[in-house]
């Protein structure tokens, strides 16, 4: 009987052996969802398309194609070598920025309200649009990275990159490419981020639309809260509290929730405290803010309204000014701006550009603030030009198109974004004040 008993328990555990080897072979030899690679990759034909497969991966799943992933072989070109100066290529500490793993952990810098916060379970998902040129390969990889462990798999329809033009070729597109939801575009020359981020947003499926700069950290629930908004108003455009990456360190540095965007009259953007008006109506530090501006590089918007609002304006260059315009152009013609206190975005801000402006920095910056002058902000323009008076007479290209735009929406005065989203606008500027002028433009 014994013996019996013994080669019945031998017979089950070699039969428990042999059902575990197939199950692994299987697993093994199991076909991943295909991935979106190149400019070719469509993604379905509507915001839902291609999006199934991806809905069915498993938390497993998901682990082992972000695991597959050869980081080591993605990080080894370019490195920083001993010796060099760690800042030339990209004016921040590369040596400390490949130091620092790309999936790190970071303290959650939210009010502790937010974490009590509920979001509707339906969601539309998004398209991420990440442009870049020449990036550091660590801070881009830990972008996506933070993308893909942050954000729940069903909110993130694709993440679109749009290589501008960089020095590596194709190779950039064809690594990250093997990373889950990741498609890459590039351009055929330098176009700047204005006219990458309109490729990416033509070539987006989903319904919403959300742009990162290509040196970021996304926090702990940050996509949920914006995608709330945008669900319940489209014609909002929604940005998260902007924390600092420190360009020597890389530590990561909560921001102040109590900041809004604001601007000079020589269309310089800047932080600025909330009033303490403005505080005291704020009964709950979970509620959006209202700001005049966006800085920009960090928002999320509804395609359509994207799409129905003009876009970007394509015949600016390279970067710079954009976020005034597109700020303007959204108040102005119906919407509205806001900062969420419970979406948090890591940013490395850094003290110059690594890269060249084919017509230099400050050609750049003046034709297209001087295009938006022109566009949007009626007799108030002369402020601009007293502001900036290296503005006179630099070409800024032909701007009937944009006029043309303003018209057809029927959008409000700038004298009316001024009455109603930023009457704080100081009319001192460089020693001069404005008041007299201010006075007459409005009642002479």
């Amino acid at each position: 009987m014994k013996r019996l008993c013994r080669r019945l328990a031998v017979a089950v555990a070699v039969l428990v052996w042999l059902g575990a080897l197939v199950y692994l072979l299987v697993l093994s030899r199991r076909r991943l969802p295909e991935l979106g690679t190149g400019a070719g990759a469509g993604g379905g034909g509507g915001p839902g398309g291609g999006e199934t497969a991806y809905n069915q991966i498993s938390d497993a799943e998901w682990e082992d194609m972000l695991e597959g992933f050869d980081e080591r072989g993605y990080l080894s070109a370019r490195r920083w070598k001993p010796g060099d100066d760690p800042y030339t290529l990209y004016a921040f500490n590369q040596r400390e920025s490949e130091r620092i793993p790309s999936n790190r952990a970071l303290r959650d810098t939210r009010h502790y309200r937010c974490t009590t916060l509920q979001y509707d379970s339906d969601l539309p998902p998004t398209s991420i649009i990440i442009t870049f040129h020449n990036e550091a390969r660590s801070t881009l990889l830990r972008t996506i990275k933070s993308v893909l462990n942050r954000t729940p798999v069903h909110l993130i329809h694709e993440i679109i990159l749009v290589d501008d033009f960089s020095d590596d070729g194709e190779l950039d597109c064809q690594l990250l490419t093997k990373l889950p939801k990741v498609k890459c575009l590039r351009n055929k020359k330098r176009e700047g981020l204005i006219r990458s981020r309109v490729r990416g947003a033509d070539a987006a499926r989903a319904r919403v639309l959300t742009f990162l700069d290509s040196h970021c950290e996304v926090n702990k629930d940050w996509l949920p809260p914006l995608l709330q908004r945008i669900k319940q108003d489209s014609t909002r455009v929604v940005s998260p509290v902007i924390d600092i990456i420190n360009m020597d360190t890389f530590a990561y540095v909560a921001a102040s929730a109590d900041l809004r965007g604001g601007f000079d009259w020589s269309l310089h953007f800047k932080w600025e405290q909330l009033s303490s008006e403005q505080r005291a109506r704020r009964t709950d530090p979970t509620q959006p803010i209202k700001t005049p501006i966006i800085a920009g590089g960090l928002f999320v918007i509804d395609r359509s309204w994207f799409n129905h609002l003009g876009k970007y304006d394509t015949a600016m260059d390279i970067w710079g000014g954009e976020n005034f315009e597109i700020s303007f152009r959204v108040w102005q013609c119906g919407g509205s701006l806001e900062i969420l206190p419970c979406s948090r975005v890591g940013h490395v801000f850094r003290k110059k550009h690594p890269y060249v402006f084919p017509e230099g920095n400050a050609n750049t910056y003046i034709k297209n603030t001087r295009r938006t002058a022109e566009v949007w902000m009626d007799d108030f323009r002369l402020f601009y030009y007293s502001a900036r008076p290296a503005a006179r007479g630099k070409s800024y290209g032909d701007i009937r198109g944009r006029v043309e735009l303003r018209k057809k929406l029927k959008c409000k005065s700038f004298k009316w974004y001024l009455d109603n989203v930023y009457p704080e606008l100081n009319l001192q500027t460089e020693g001069r004040n404005f008041t007299a002028d201010y006075y007459c433009l409005v009642h002479c």
